[in-house]
């Protein structure tokens, strides 16, 4: 297609004056202006390219920590670091489970499709839980129960506060130390230590003692060292214990003495077992009442148990991982059977339980008034109920049964055992008529008997 001449002559100028204003452009610009252009080498001019903004410092990684590690210290930051910044960037944020973080997604406002919204529920509030009320001090109390030894004996007394906790006239005292004994006199001199405390305390009652399990260590006598368990060492040992007893002996205090249980460690066991018999010795000598917690912390083959029944008879962990230690159940259990010992000393001593007063002047004529209190001991109230019953008939005799021998008659073993008869019971049994027909058909030759009408081996058919 040809273009005609207007057209082209209008075209043709505005090439021309475009050219022209390019040129006139270019004289016009400045040196600086001029200066942004630059030739590339090939016969091309190029402007620069666009200055571009620093990369930004990258962040710091956040380091993961398990629960048991030790987290660093957050490091301060300066305004200029933090500008911009959300306030838990580059510190430690611990991860949140992944339920959590679904149930606070789903307590968000939620926008629906129809522009409504839900609103974010209410934090239920905390449980409220009741707290154990807190224990009324004793004032006063008739009966004072000191516990002296190691740490073993510490925990003996924790299970005695359980035991007379609910009683307001017996309080008990823990005097124990931990890493204390009879051998080093430097950590606690227990003679010297009972003697002061007796002596600011005269109102004692009764002294529990459990001591032992640190001392199977060197003794020193003056300038000798003496072997652990040797000969020499027991008759220190013994005079030491004696000297401990002695204390209580002369302020007429009556002593319950509680024996070490047995330990993980059988070396430690076996030493155990050798100062539970010094100490049994030497308290029965002394009058006092030794306590034998063993068969209560072994299995059935007498060898250390961690676990055992507890007082309600239950499976329960006894002992610690330590194996030395008792847990709470086996502190409480060890506390039972001195609280047995005890309650007896109680009674020897008073003829009878302490009763209240309203108690004490009942008779079989007199029965006790209404609102006059509960009994506290339940063995008063069944001497008591028995008093007021009529006697009864005494029970008939009950047969004598026979005796067992001890042992059997005597018998040679190589003789031959004879029957009634004079038959050697060895010998095969003689089976007639019938009978041993039946017999031998049946476990000699192999077959069936005869099948009787109505009998399970019966198969005929049809019936009749």
């Amino acid at each position: 297609m040809r273009m005609g001449w207007p057209a082209g002559r209008k075209l043709s100028r505005l090439v021309l004056w475009s050219l022209l204003g390019t040129l006139c452009g270019g004289l016009a610009l400045p040196g600086a202006a001029r200066a942004q252009y630059y030739d590339d080498g090939y016969g091309y001019r190029r402007a620069p390219a666009y200055r571009q903004a620093p990369a930004p410092a990258p962040e710091p990684q956040r380091q993961f920590y398990w629960p048991w590690e030790d987290r660093p210290a957050a490091q301060p930051q300066s305004q200029a670091q933090d500008a911009g910044r959300p306030a838990y960037r580059g510190a430690y944020r611990t991860p949140r489970p992944r339920r959590e973080r679904e149930r606070e997604r789903e307590r968000e406002v939620v926008h629906s499709r129809e522009g409504r919204s839900v609103q974010r529920p209410k934090p239920r509030p905390a449980p409220v839980v009741a707290r154990p009320a807190a224990p009324k001090p004793k004032t006063d109390p008739r009966t004072q129960i000191a516990v002296f030894g190691d740490s073993l004996a510490e925990l003996l007394g924790q299970g005695l506060d359980t035991v007379y906790e609910a009683k307001p006239d017996v309080v008990v005292i823990r005097r124990a130390k931990g890493d204390s004994g009879l051998v080093r006199k430097d950590v606690v001199d227990w003679p010297k230590a009972a003697e002061d405390y007796l002596k600011s305390n005269p109102k004692l009652s009764y002294a529990v003692v459990m001591i032992g399990a640190n001392d199977r260590q060197p003794l020193r006598d003056g300038d000798q060292t003496i072997e652990p368990l040797s000969e020499r060492w027991r008759a220190l040992y013994r005079d030491r214990v004696d000297a401990l007893l002695k204390v209580f002996a002369d302020r007429k205090v009556p002593v319950v003495w509680v024996g070490e249980p047995p330990m993980k460690s059988d070396t430690l066991s076996a030493d155990i077992t050798s100062l539970n018999e010094i100490f049994r010795d030497r308290v029965q000598r002394a009058g006092g009442v030794y306590v034998d917690i063993w068969p209560a912390f072994v299995d059935e083959n007498n060898r250390y148990a961690a676990n055992g029944p507890d007082l309600e008879g239950q499976q329960a962990r006894l002992r610690t991982s330590d194996g030395v230690h008792f847990t709470q159940a086996g502190a409480r259990k060890a506390a039972h059977f001195a609280d047995v010992e005890i309650k007896r000393l109680i009674e020897a001593t008073t003829g009878t339980p302490a009763l209240p007063d309203a108690v004490s002047t009942l008779t079989p004529e007199a029965p006790p008034a209404a609102g006059s209190g509960k009994l506290d001991d339940d063995a008063a109230i069944d001497r008591l109920i028995t008093a007021m019953l009529p006697s009864l008939p005494e029970p008939p005799g009950i047969p004598a049964l026979p005796v067992k021998p001890a042992a059997g008659p005597v018998l040679p073993l190589t003789r031959n055992d004879v029957a009634p008869g004079g038959q050697l019971v060895t010998g095969r049994p003689r089976i007639d008529r019938d009978t041993g027909y039946t017999l031998e058909r049946s476990l000699i030759r192999g077959a069936a008997p005869t099948p009787q009408p109505g009998r399970a081996d019966d198969f005929r058919w049809p019936r009749g």
